[in-house]
């Protein structure tokens, strides 16, 4: 089973990291291999937002569409992916934002999946495995271009509410 995960130090804050990432509807824009991003449900349970959402993913001709469940857990600073249809038999993506001492954060991502088809995993493993490791990367990319440069983050999250 492919597992994936990475830490990265950004200079970005804990909020902005989290927001980002909780943005779902914007994944289309940038995620490496998504094409599209529908959200069906919306509901909170306690602290978090639980989101259902259908993800649509694509290379060259091939195409495929995945389900899950979105915990958005702001109070904890943690984001919890659980699959529930489509061509994976396994599936589960974590994101943790944790403080840094530079009034940055360290992003914390785990990847976990496995194809249900041996043939689908066959044809598409290896472009997955290139995606997944590049999903990090693409996060921070677009951290810089929506927040600017780091700097400005910084300044941003020490201006009083």
């Amino acid at each position: 089973m492919p597992t994936f995960r990475n830490r990265r130090r950004l200079t970005f804050t804990p909020d902005q990291m989290f927001d980002l990432v909780a943005d779902v509807e914007q994944y289309p824009q940038f995620v490496p291999l998504c094409e599209t991003l529908r959200i069906t449900e919306r509901s909170a349970n306690g602290h978090a937002t639980i989101l259902v959402a259908t993800m649509g993913v694509g290379y060259h001709a091939i195409r495929e569409s995945f389900t899950t469940r979105v915990s958005l857990n702001r109070q904890k600073y943690e984001i919890l992916v659980e699959y529930l249809d489509g061509p994976f038999s396994h599936l589960e993506n974590r994101w943790r934002f944790l403080h840094a001492d530079n009034g940055g954060c360290d992003v914390d991502f785990l990847l976990d999946y496995e194809f249900r088809s041996r043939m689908l995993a066959m044809l598409m493993g290896t472009v997955f495995d290139k995606a997944f490791r590049k999903f990090s990367a693409a996060f921070e990319a677009r951290a810089h271009r929506i927040y600017k440069s780091p700097s400005s983050a910084l300044r941003t999250a020490d201006r009083p509410a």
